[in-house]
């Protein structure tokens, strides 16, 4: 090999391992990128010891069922936050935003807090997901949901895609 061939070679494995490294840093910046969205959305919502002292009284307005958390206390109109197990508060749908709410029944979205130690799940954390109010009834002389539907976006706390919950 002439010192001319060697020179060429010793820059083309330079410009391959530049390559590889630039991608790599590229590769990893996108991976990192996404990961701190989703995160983000979990970060944003309350942790569910904190969830239970910051609910508001959601007024019925206009015929519209409402819910009783844990089946008691007065119908709440398009509530922020829902307790799912009643029985230790370790699970609990937080930061709901209502897309519909109507006599029927009402969808939103916001974002699961679970505590480990009260769910029996192996981490604490958060999960996004979407949520459906159905079955209206009358209950102490009100129209309240009785049901709630919640649907996962990507990772579940107890292993399903969707659970149900009787809410009345």
């Amino acid at each position: 090999m002439t010192e001319r061939e060697g020179s060429r070679w010793i820059r083309g494995r330079t410009a391959l391992v530049a390559f590889a490294v630039v991608t790599a840093l590229a590769a990893g910046g996108v991976w990192f990128g996404q990961a701190s969205d989703r995160a983000s959305a979990v970060d944003a919502a309350p942790k569910t010891s904190a969830v239970q002292d910051v609910k508001e009284d959601g007024k019925l307005s206009g015929g519209l069922p409402g819910v009783r958390d844990c089946g008691i206390g007065a119908p709440e109109s398009k509530p922020h936050v829902i307790t799912l197990t009643c029985k230790d508060a370790g699970m609990v749908a937080t930061g709901i935003a209502w897309k519909y709410y109507g006599s029927r029944e009402a969808l939103g979205v916001g974002v699961v807090q679970v505590e480990k130690a009260g769910a029996g799940v192996g981490r604490d954390g958060g999960f996004p997901a979407t949520f459906r109010l159905y079955g209206p009834k009358p209950v102490d002389g009100g129209q309240v949901f009785t049901g709630l539907e919640v649907t996962y976006e990507g990772s579940t706390p107890l292993g399903d895609t969707t659970e149900m919950y009787t809410l009345a």
